[in-house]
C-alpha cells in the first residue's frame, strides 16, 4: 500500500486499522505522521461521543452540542484527508499538536 493511501485511510475511522496493518512494511515519515493524526482524531471522536452521550442522558436539551461536535469531527476528517492528498504534514486544527509525538508504536519502517 502506498504512503499516500495509508495517509488518506488513516482518517476514515475503522479503516485506520487497514492502513496500519496493510502498509506496515512500506511506512515512511509521511504515512506515520498521518497515522498518528488519524488515530488521535479517532480516539478524540470516541471520547467526545462517550462524554456527550452521558450528558445527553442526563440533560436531553443539550443535543445540539452533539450535532456541533459531530460536524466538527467530520470537518477535521476532511481537513486531514485534504492534507494527505496534498502531501502536507500539517497537524489537525485544535487537536493535532497534541498527537504529534504520541503513539510510539507507529514508526517509520521504510528507509530511503
Amino acid at each position: 500500500m502506498s504512503s499516500k493511501a495509508q495517509a488518506v485511510l488513516s482518517y476514515l475511522g475503522i479503516l485506520w486499522l487497514l492502513a496500519y496493518f496493510a502498509g506496515k512494511n512500506n511506512r515512511d515519515q509521511f504515512s506515520a505522521f498521518h497515522l498518528r493524526q488519524g488515530l488521535g482524531l479517532t480516539i478524540s471522536s470516541f471520547l467526545f461521543v462517550l462524554i456527550l452521550s452521558i450528558l445527553m442522558a442526563v440533560a436531553p436539551s443539550i443535543a445540539f452540542i452533539f450535532n456541533f461536535f459531530g460536524l466538527l469531527i467530520f470537518i477535521l476528517m476532511i481537513v486531514g484527508i485534504l492534507h494527505a492528498i496534498n502531501n502536507v504534514e500539517k497537524p489537525l486544527p485544535f487537536i493535532g499538536e497534541y498527537f504529534m509525538d504520541k503513539f510510539p508504536f507507529i514508526e517509520n519502517k521504510k528507509v530511503n
